[in-house]
């Protein structure tokens, strides 16, 4: 239960449990209450704060392998398409050539990588993405103790777990929706279509916002490897 834990992973797993709980405790209730209720009455520590903990656990688990397998790996790559990687890159106008040059020195001077030269990196482009990428692991490592660097992975890992727990959250929404019209509630329909239109947004816009924090922490992290002075 470390701060990036409890900021990066549990808060956005709480944003976005609300369609899970309606559920559980509106549906499942509604339609399994009589057959339950007997290990309600038996086991209520358990059936109460137990599950619910095991509950968010899980969801835990699940939001940050859906962000992380689903919307990281396809817009990224695993690493090769990553701000952090690309940023590097000699084509690449948001560093200036000057600041590339001293990054890729203290690279080499730090961790013994040479990273490929401009008309190198131009012949075989995936391949300077993978040294990239391999070298920014030995960076992250390097600044493991950096405040600041620590503050932008928390928020990186905030929205991106965020973006993974919207999804599910999206889908529990519209199973409750079709609930709603299948048992004419129309109180369960108006909910269950304004969680769809909050947590729809984050997905549609999931690109453009993992990019733009994927972008902050590559320049924080090359600005405090530059800096640093380990």
């Amino acid at each position: 239960m470390n701060q990036y834990f409890i900021r990066a992973r549990l808060f956005p797993t709480i944003l976005t449990a609300i369609p899970i709980i309606i559920f559980i405790n509106y549906v499942l209730n509604k339609e399994l209450y009589p057959s339950l209720n007997q290990i309600y009455s038996i086991l209520p520590t358990l059936t109460g704060f137990g599950i619910s903990a095991a509950i968010i656990f899980l969801s835990i688990q699940i939001n940050r392998i859906v962000s992380k397998e689903l919307f990281q790996r396809i817009y990224f790559k695993e690493e090769i398409e990553m701000p952090t990687t690309k940023l590097l890159l000699w084509a690449n106008d948001k560093l200036d050539k000057d600041s590339k040059i001293k990054i890729r020195k203290k690279i080499n001077e730090k961790f013994k990588i040479k990273l490929k030269n401009e008309a190198d990196e131009n012949n075989d482009l995936n391949e300077s993405k993978k040294q990239i990428a391999f070298a920014v692991s030995h960076i992250r490592n390097y600044l493991r103790g950096n405040i600041l660097l620590f503050q932008h992975n928390v928020e990186y890992g905030f929205i991106r777990n965020l973006i993974g727990g919207s999804l599910i959250a999206t889908i529990i929404s519209f199973g409750i929706l079709i609930y709603s019209y299948i048992s004419n509630d129309s109180t369960l329909k108006i909910t269950s279509l304004i969680l769809l239109s909050i947590y729809i947004i984050p997905i549609l816009l999931s690109k453009f916002i993992l990019n733009k924090f994927g972008n902050y922490y590559a320049k924080t992290l090359y600005e405090q490897f530059l800096t640093d002075n380990i």
